[in-house]
């Protein structure tokens, strides 16, 4: 039986998912893709599960998919290809929980669209971040285009793209696309920390706040405040808001449910 190309691990309500194949940066083959559609199935059906963080072994996060594949493809192939990494991503971006990619080194190609596609990027000084399918004569096809113009505008997204450079941890913070530049040393610990901190917030309010964003984003601002509106009115139906103002008016710390209940 194959070693796995990913690693799990789950405590107090925190998933971790390490990519494993250090020996090829972590690229991503076939075997990877299905493990990681699995694991994404189980982690959305998990109520226990409240922050999901993604990271690699190794000096890379992932460099990309192993691209020996793009021989054998036909154009019909091809496409079917990228509809089904498409839709992989697509299915991890609608998770109700927030989702870390915990950059560890190397995230090009398809590896920074997966990190793209969750909701916070931390990265270690050693962080070198890219689409460099140019040079392989291809564009960024899982969604890459359009979500790094959607998150460092139309210039530099065309910039990186047309030329396929690296860029490092620092000019990807500048940039917006990273949340925060950790020390490699300290990189896990402290998106852990981050993560259990995530895992005490309340869930129905966590998860309005990542969909009033992701969907409000592409609205015009009044649409998108209505969203805003429809938000906060469910949120006062939850006992995690009860609670939170009842604990800040007693001035003591909430004791949230931390599940979608609203009873």
């Amino acid at each position: 039986m194959s070693e796995k190309t990913i690693l799990y691990h789950q405590e107090d309500g925190v998933a971790t998912v390490t990519f494993n194949r250090p020996d090829k940066l972590n690229a991503l083959n076939g075997q990877m893709k299905e493990e990681l559609r699995e694991i994404i199935n189980k982690v959305a059906a998990a109520p226990d599960i409240r922050v999901l963080i993604f990271t690699g072994k190794g000096r890379a996060f992932m460099a990309g998919a192993d691209v020996s594949m793009f021989l054998d493809l036909d154009p019909l192939s091809g496409k079917h290809l990228a509809q089904r990494a498409q839709e992989l991503l697509a299915r991890l971006e609608s998770l109700e929980i927030p989702v870390i990619a915990a950059v560890n080194g190397l995230a090009l190609g398809g590896g920074l669209e997966l990190a793209m596609a969750c909701d916070l990027i931390y990265a270690s000084g050693e962080a070198k971040f890219g689409q460099p399918e140019i040079n392989l004569g291809l564009l960024p096809f899982v969604g890459g285009t359009q979500r790094l113009t959607r998150l460092v505008g139309k210039v530099v997204a065309k910039e990186l793209c047309f030329t396929g450079r690296m860029m490092d941890a620092q000019e990807a913070k500048t940039l917006g696309l990273v949340a925060r530049v950790i020390p490699g040393d300290s990189l896990m610990a402290e998106v852990n920390k981050i993560a259990h901190i995530l895992a005490q917030k309340p869930r129905v309010a966590l998860r309005a706040i990542k969909q009033v964003i992701d969907r409000g984003f592409d609205l015009d601002l009044r649409n998108a405040c209505a969203l805003e509106t429809d938000a906060v009115a469910l949120c006062l139906s939850s006992p995690d808001a009860r609670e939170g103002v009842s604990a800040f008016l007693e001035k003591r710390p909430p004791r949230f449910s931390r599940t979608f209940s609203a009873k």
